[in-house]
């Protein structure tokens, strides 16, 4: 059925359930799990600040980077903590949905995982986040809205 399953990762609750979802379906399908944590560029206004920054200071991007590979790292610990195998993690720097769909392609991901919202999103859970809602309009294999 499944072979290769994305799970997209930003550290929120929502995320972490999705993954939980993803390590269920690995149980009954053997797939491999994809952990994917992608961060925001920073804009171009930021890095015009950064010329003028002290040389101890990093830049926007490399801190980015950095949190996203601790959340990706933590994130695949707690999936083996949960009975995880074949899993992988990833961090990529870009436009969320973007990311994802262009991953899931390369990959040849068979489903995508997702929450209903981010770290970013509304408070209420009353709207499907807009990197969800993206990612699920717009990839070529199904995807999971946890």
């Amino acid at each position: 059925m499944f072979k290769r399953i994305l799970v997209a990762i930003d550290g929120s609750k929502k995320s972490l359930k999705a993954m939980d979802k993803a390590i269920e379906l690995q149980k009954l399908t053997d797939a491999e799990i994809y952990l994917i944590c992608v961060y925001k560029h920073h804009s171009l206004f930021e890095a015009s600040l950064s010329i003028g920054r002290p040389p101890g200071m990093d830049i926007p991007d490399k801190v980015l980077s950095e949190y996203a590979k601790e959340v990706v790292d933590h994130a695949k610990e707690q999936a083996k903590s949960r009975g995880a195998t074949k899993i992988r993690a990833f961090v990529k720097g870009g436009r969320p949905s973007k990311v994802i769909i262009k991953f899931a392609e390369e990959k040849e991901v068979d489903l995508i995982v997702v929450g209903t919202s981010g770290t970013h999103s509304d408070k209420d859970g009353i709207l499907l986040g807009s990197v969800s809602h993206r990612v699920a309009s717009h990839a070529k294999c199904p995807v999971l809205v946890v």
